[in-house]
């Protein structure tokens, strides 16, 4: 069995316009918004898509015993994945593996991970900010600033 393959950026990322993350940008590797260096960014909260190409040799697809498998690692919350304009599994228990099957060719393919996140990260961003630039409200003040996001290390800065 070949060793495991990597996909090393760049990966496009797309964020849901109006919540204060760019519409589009790019992340050099791999990463959790929740520790990207941009606060808009990494008190985001909602769906972003992940995307990018890789390739397959075509001695991986030819023989039907090979599994061609996708492991995302840690996922928070929830993912649904596509390669080649076809939805696989969404996923929101560990293990985030899914079976790329007979959907992978030889040559270029297309991932896609929609990535979905829970409130919070965006409720400790806001918690932050003056009333009247806040996308989000709490009736009673049960996250602040201080607070972590998804991840330990998402407090406001």
């Amino acid at each position: 069995m070949p060793p495991p393959t990597p996909l090393p950026g760049p990966w496009q990322v797309l964020f849901a316009p109006g919540w204060g993350a760019p519409e589009h940008t790019v992340f050099p590797e791999l990463i959790d918004w929740s520790h990207h260096s941009d606060a808009a960014i990494r008190h985001y909260s909602g769906k972003a898509t992940y995307r990018r190409t890789f390739s397959v040799p075509p001695d991986l697809t030819a023989d039907p015993q090979l599994r061609i498998q996708l492991d995302l690692g840690d996922v928070r919350d929830l993912a649904v994945v596509r390669v080649n304009d076809r939805e696989l599994a969404t996923l929101w228990l560990p293990p985030f593996r899914v079976d790329l099957g007979n959907v992978v060719q030889p040559g270029e393919n297309t991932l896609e991970v929609q990535i979905v996140n829970v409130w919070n990260n965006r409720l400790v961003g806001d918690a932050a900010l003056p009333a009247e630039q806040r996308r989000t409200f709490l009736l009673a003040p049960t996250v602040g600033s201080d607070a972590p996001c998804s991840r330990p290390d998402c407090s406001a800065p």
